[in-house]
C-alpha cells in the first residue's frame, strides 16, 4: 500500500469508528429515513455504515479484478474491526494448508475449526483474523483458522477436498493443538459456513468426532431461488453481482446442486453434530440458510436458529457500532455453551 492510500484508509477507518460511536439517537439522524424491507428495520448503526461507505465511494469486492477485490476484502476488515486483545496467536501448518490458532488466556480445551467466507473466492487469514479473535477470546475455545484453495484459480471441489482435509488432520493432532478430540467443532461464515456443513456431514458419515457446528449465515444453496435472494439483491452489501461471480468463479461447470457445493441436495446422515444457525434479516442468503436448518432439525439434529434480523451479510467481521458486536458476542456464547464438557 503506497503512503498516500495508507493515509486515506487510516483517515477513512477513524472517521467510521468516531461516528459508529455516537449515540443511537445522533446516529438516527445521520443515517436517514429509517429502512424497513419485509417487515423488519435495518439497525440503525448498520444504516449508517452502509450510508457512509457510499458516500467514501467504497466500491464493492466484485467490481474489481479478483486480486484488488481480494485486497478490498481485507481493507474492509480492517476499517470495520474492533479491539482485537488476545493471549496468544501462532501460525502453523494443517494438512498441508496455512493456519492460524488463537488460544485465548484461559482455554478450556474446546477448539473451533473455523472456514472463512468470501465466496470461495475472496478472504484469507487476515480477512477474518478480527472474527477469530472476537470468537476466541469471548467463548474461551482456541480457534484454528484454515486458509484454504480458493476460485477460480482452484475451482470446486478444492476448498471442499481442503476442508476435509483439514479437519481429519485436527481429529488425529488434537492433542498436539491442547485440543480434548471430545470438544471438536467445525464452523465459519458464509462460503464457510458451507465448508462446515460438509464437513460435519462427512464427520457423521465417517464416524469422526465432531461436537458442534457454528454456522453463520451459510451458503447452503447454489440455486438460491429465494424470497430472500429477491429482495436483498442490491444495496445491502452481499449483492447478486458478488453472488454470479462467486459461482463463476468456484462452480465453473460443475453442478450446483452437487451436495458438496449445496448442501440443501445432501442426504443428510444419522448423528449430526448439534448446530447454532445464525441468519441475517436483511441478508440475500437469509432463508436458505434457515431452510437448512429446519432439514438439520427434520433429520434429527439439534438445532438453535437465530436470526438477527435488523443486519446484514458481513456481520461477523464488525467490530463497530452496536448491534453488530452484540450478535457476535451471542454467537461466541453459543459456541462456548456447544462446547461445555
Amino acid at each position: 500500500m503506497s503512503p498516500v492510500a495508507s493515509v486515506v484508509e487510516r483517515v477513512k477507518t477513524e472517521a467510521l469508528r468516531a461516528v459508529m460511536s455516537l449515540p443511537p439517537r445522533a446516529q438516527r439522524a445521520l443515517a436517514g429515513r429509517r429502512v424497513i424491507v419485509d417487515g423488519a428495520p435495518l439497525a440503525v448503526d448498520v444504516q449508517l455504515m452502509l450510508r457512509l461507505q457510499r458516500l467514501a465511494r467504497e466500491r464493492g469486492a466484485e467490481t474489481m479484478p479478483i486480486p484488488d477485490g481480494r485486497r478490498a476484502i481485507r481493507r474492509h476488515t480492517r476499517m470495520s474491526a474492533g479491539p482485537q486483545p488476545l493471549g496468544d496467536v501462532r501460525d502453523l501448518v494443517v494438512a498441508g494448508l496455512p493456519a492460524r490458532l488463537y488460544s485465548p488466556p484461559l482455554a478450556r480445551g474446546g477448539l473451533l475449526v473455523f472456514f472463512h467466507g468470501g465466496g470461495f473466492m475472496y478472504g484469507d487469514l487476515e480477512s477474518h483474523d478480527p472474527a477469530c479473535r472476537f470468537l476466541a477470546e469471548r467463548s474461551g475455545a482456541q480457534v484454528l483458522a484454515i486458509d484454504y484453495r480458493l476460485g477460480p484459480e482452484q475451482p470446486f471441489p478444492a476448498a471442499y477436498d481442503d476442508a476435509l482435509a483439514a479437519y481429519r488432520w485436527v481429529v488425529d493432532h488434537a492433542e498436539e493443538l491442547g485440543a480434548d478430540p471430545r470438544r471438536l467443532a467445525v464452523g465459519g461464515d458464509s462460503a464457510g459456513g458451507n465448508l462446515a456443513i460438509g464437513v460435519a456431514i462427512e464427520a457423521a458419515r465417517a464416524g469422526l468426532p465432531l461436537a458442534f457446528q457454528l454456522l453463520v449465515y451459510p451458503v447452503t444453496d447454489a440455486e438460491r431461488d429465494t424470497d430472500s435472494a429477491r429482495l436483498f439483491a442490491e444495496g445491502f452489501y452481499l449483492t447478486k453481482g458478488f453472488m454470479d461471480l462467486a459461482g463463476e468463479s468456484y462452480i465453473v461447470d460443475s453442478d450446483p446442486r452437487d451436495p458438496r457445493v449445496s448442501p440443501a441436495y445432501a442426504e443428510l446422515p444419522p448423528g449430526l453434530a448439534p448446530a447454532y444457525v445464525a441468519t441475517a434479516g436483511f441478508d440475500p442468503l437469509r432463508d436458505e440458510g434457515e431452510a437448512f436448518a429446519r432439514r438439520l432439525a427434520a433429520s434429527g439434529a439439534a438445532i438453535e436458529l437465530r436470526r438477527y434480523d435488523d443486519l446484514i451479510h458481513g456481520f461477523l467481521n464488525v467490530g463497530l457500532g452496536r448491534t453488530a458486536p452484540a450478535a457476535n458476542a451471542e454467537i461466541a456464547a453459543a459456541l462456548r455453551a456447544g462446547l461445555q464438557g
